[in-house]
């Protein structure tokens, strides 16, 4: 079985986050970038597959060379081999152009496949939008914010938590899975793994060469504004006896906070 992850290069949660507003996007020097966690999640789901059965596990990722270090750490982990799907552009945010480059590759160049697992969505984006353009550009079944993957053969079982229940969805392969937080924990890359990865080699697919036409590549998306959230007020202390100070709070999330 032929397993494809797809990885994506966002700055760590931990980060200070600068924004350069004429240019509209965030200002990358000085950020340390990590794999999205979702995507971490994944490659992980793939792993356990692999070692539970015959697979292979690729990963993919779209964006410049400062994406190697995460394929190469998908290699570190444990992964078979990882593939760079290169355009040097900003970040367009545009989910359906994304969809579309990782069709174009999947259609062209890199047809044998019978899984193909995202992360439920992007920590920079959070948009939670590719894993689904993806699968109806392919035709593919999909199952998505999966918790627990069960797959037998040609066949397979997903479960993804609703409102009050647990919900499981029956598919065949090739299908489209994308992770959720609780499917499983991530490991760990090992010595032995990094040193391996060091070494591996590293595909390079320009993505003008996947035979696009005309401004198939233009993004739809126009990104009008970006901006830092407006500062958290500080919090309000009440320093009274326990009575007045209940008048005071539904006084307060009456009239100010227009919460009752």
């Amino acid at each position: 079985m032929n397993i494809f992850v797809f990885v994506k290069k966002v700055p760590d949660t931990e980060s200070k986050i600068r924004i350069d507003h004429e240019a509209k996007c965030i200002i990358e020097e000085g950020l340390s970038f990590v794999i999205n966690p979702y995507d971490e999640i994944a490659i992980e789901e793939a792993l356990r597959l692999k070692e539970a059965g015959e697979a292979t596990v690729t990963a993919f990722s779209l964006g410049s060379d400062e994406s190697i270090p995460i394929l190469k750490k998908a290699l570190a982990m444990g992964a078979d081999e990882a593939v760079l799907l290169k355009e040097d552009l900003a970040e367009s945010y545009d989910g359906l152009r994304t969809a579309r480059i990782f069709v174009q590759a999947l259609k062209t160049k890199y047809s044998d496949y019978n899984l193909l697992l995202f992360g439920k969505q992007s920590v920079g984006a959070d948009n939670s939008q590719v894993p689904s353009m993806v699968a109806e550009l392919l035709g593919l079944p999909q199952v998505n914010v999966v918790t627990k993957l069960e797959i037998d053969g040609n066949t397979g079982s997903a479960y993804r938590e609703i409102e009050g229940a647990v919900e499981k969805v029956s598919f065949s392969l090739p299908a489209i899975i994308s992770a959720q937080k609780g499917l499983n924990e991530p490991r760990y890359e090992t010595l032995k793994g990094i040193m391996a990865a060091k070494r591996k080699d590293i595909p390079v697919v320009e993505v003008q060469e996947l035979g696009f036409d005309g401004d198939e590549l233009t993004s739809q998306l126009e990104l009008i504004k970006m901006e830092s959230p407006p500062p958290r007020e500080a919090g309000k202390v009440i320093e009274e006896d326990p009575d007045v100070a209940a008048k005071k709070i539904v006084e307060y999330l009456r009239e100010e906070a227009k919460a009752l």
